[in-house]
Parts: C-alpha cells; structure tokens; sequence
C-alpha cells in the first residue's frame, strides 16, 4: 500500500505538539513521515512551532516574529521542553530514513529570510519536502533549487489540480479534502480510521495525523485483508 502515515506535529496524542520527545517517538516507533513547521524569530533563527503566537501551546504569550531566541526559549511547551530550533529537530531527524515534511508557516506573516535560512540548514537531508499555504514561498524556494519537492497546501477545492501543479513546478497537493486527480496529495488532518481507509483505498499519498501508530495499525490490517 502506497500511503504514507505522517506523523502531524510529531505525536501530538501522546506528546507536546512539535516537541522533540515527539519527534524522537516517532523516529524511534516507525513513523514512515514527519511533519512539521518552521517560523522566524525576530534575531532571523528557524524555529519549529505551529502558531504564529505562542499563547495556545506554552505558557507565555506573544508573537515569533516579535521575540529573539532567547525568548522563545524562555516559553515551555506542556511536557516542559522549550520551542526546538530547527536545528535541533534536524538533529534529532539526522538518520530518520522516512520522509520529512516541513511547512513554511507563512501565510499570515512574510518572515522575510525564512526560506533562504532554512535552506542552508536543511541542505544535508535529500528526505525533506516543503510544503506551504503561501504559493510564493514555494516559488521563491523553488528559486533557490529547482530541484527540491514543494507541494502546495490547501483548504480549498483547486479546480485543475494536475495544471497547477506543473505551472508551478510543484510535485505535490497537501489538500484538507481529497482531489479526484492521479497526480502526488497528502491529506490532512485524517483521525478517523473509516475515513483514512477510505483514501488508503483510493491510493493517496500520504496522510497526516495526530496519532501515527493507530493509522499504522489500521494499514496493517488491510494489508492482511488484503
């Protein structure tokens, strides 16, 4: 079976979302991908968190882009690790042989540099694709490599997927809701096993979710029903 189960955020049903215990979990417990996101802090250094706040998973409050490193160091998400830098994540990911999703969190704020900065940072992992809702963030990484894997995140309908994709030079969908089209999508976020199967069915890529090893279980299963 050709879907692969990303682990969204790391292990967010037993972990601190983002976290590097998750993120370890899963390199550990055979997560087949990794997802996760990359914002700018204000001294321009790579860090992983999904919100542009850090109100709702740590206990301060404020924006990235507003904050140096060594304050967003100082907020502890709820297992009490500080926000990693992606730097710390990569090294956690160093021999991780399953894909790496990494989402450039830009569309709400520009993070001018992110894309060059984390590029260089990301330069000895060929396992890393990109993905983001900011179709100019991609082209503008695309710029820089033509030859890395950018997919195109959406929570909306695209009328012509296949167009869109080879316009852009993008390898991939990361939709919300499945596309009826042949070409590479990972959904997201899918924790429902009757829906996951479903589109295990259909063939999809990828899947994302919150908890890896009940979808690893689940493909287990009908691979033996199979």
């Amino acid at each position: 079976m050709k879907t692969k189960i990303f682990g969204h955020r790391g292990y967010p049903k037993k972990f601190a979302e983002n976290s590097l215990e998750g993120f370890a979990y899963c390199v550990k417990n055979g997560a087949e991908g990794i997802e996760f996101d990359v914002h700018l802090t204000k001294d321009q250094v790579p860090v992983v968190i999904h919100d542009e706040k850090v109100d709702r998973t740590t206990d301060q409050k404020g924006l990235i882009k507003d904050m140096t490193l060594a304050q967003v160091k100082a907020c502890h998400l709820q297992n009490g690790e500080s926000i990693p830098t992606l730097t710390e994540v990569l090294a956690i990911l160093k021999t991780y042989p399953g894909l790496i999703n990494l989402e450039f969190k830009t569309d709400k704020q520009a993070y001018p540099g992110l894309v060059e900065k984390v590029l260089y940072l990301a330069q000895d992992f060929p396992q890393i694709i990109y993905s983001s809702f900011n179709l100019e963030t991609l082209r503008q990484a695309l710029a820089f490599d033509a030859t890395l894997d950018c997919n195109y995140l959406v929570d909306f309908e695209v009328e012509n997927p296949q167009k869109l994709l080879q316009e852009n030079r993008l390898k991939g969908l990361h939709p919300h809701l499945w596309h009826d089209f042949s070409g590479v999508q990972r959904i997201w976020t899918i924790d429902d096993e009757l829906l996951a199967q479903k589109l295990m069915q259909k063939g999809v890529s990828g899947l994302f979710t919150n908890d890896f090893e009940k979808m690893n279980r689940l493909k287990e299963r009908m691979k033996a029903d199979a």
